[in-house]
């Protein structure tokens, strides 16, 4: 039985009307420029959508946890040896959007990591149900390699990062791939089983977030 909040109203509404509320302001904030600095808000943004999203899940486990944490981090190194050396997605640098940078790396990166591997995730896991845990994998970190061609035009306009070329090499979606691969695998393995209509839904309110502000903005 769906777990309810708020006066018997289920969880995944609540959850799932925040975050298009959350959205619809985001990119109404962003394409009417209600303030030169509502982009600085993008930290929260992201800790809010992770946040509704684990609410909903089910079965914590130390386990889960677990690789909650190890994606954060991984996430992060990623970013980090990527800002300082080029070597897995090329020469790119991070503005000030995304908030307190250490060795040139915004410590929030790490949460969308989290977020979107999650998502991916449990979307992988409704459209390829049945599949092997390897395929899912695979699919889930195509899924992401996808959405960051969506999200690249976006944040570039809007100061996220900038690369050095004015543009990301094809190196910088290899490296998303196989930077994704591992902890994918990983979900699919051990926690691909799982529902989320709030993950999923976040996922589809990211694609139309991206395309409607690179269509628009």
């Amino acid at each position: 039985m769906e777990p309810k909040s708020l006066e018997g109203i289920p969880r995944y509404l609540v959850a799932s009307g925040i975050l298009i509320l959350l959205y619809s302001v985001g990119i109404a904030g962003i394409l009417f420029q209600l303030h030169p600095d509502f982009i600085l808000l993008t930290p929260l943004n992201l800790l809010i959508s992770l946040g509704l999203i684990l609410w909903l899940h089910e079965e914590w486990s130390v386990g889960f946890i677990l690789f909650l944490a190890g994606t954060y981090f991984w996430g992060v190194l990623a970013e980090m040896i990527g800002v300082q050396t080029g070597i897995i997605f090329g020469d790119y640098q991070y503005g000030r959007v995304l908030g307190p940078k250490v060795f040139g790396t915004p410590l929030i990166i790490g949460v969308n990591w989290m977020m979107l591997v999650y998502a991916c995730g449990i979307w992988v896991n409704q459209l390829a149900k049945g599949s092997h845990w390897v395929l899912k994998g695979i699919l889930g970190a195509l899924l992401l390699v996808g959405l960051d061609i969506l999200i690249e035009p976006v944040a570039i306009r809007f100061g996220f990062w900038t690369w050095a070329a004015g543009w990301p090499p094809l190196r910088n979606y290899i490296g998303w791939f196989f930077v994704a691969l591992p902890v994918q695998l990983l979900f699919a393995r051990f926690f691909g089983a799982r529902k989320n209509i709030a993950a999923q839904i976040l996922f589809i309110l990211q694609i139309v977030f991206f395309a409607l502000l690179g269509l628009l903005a």
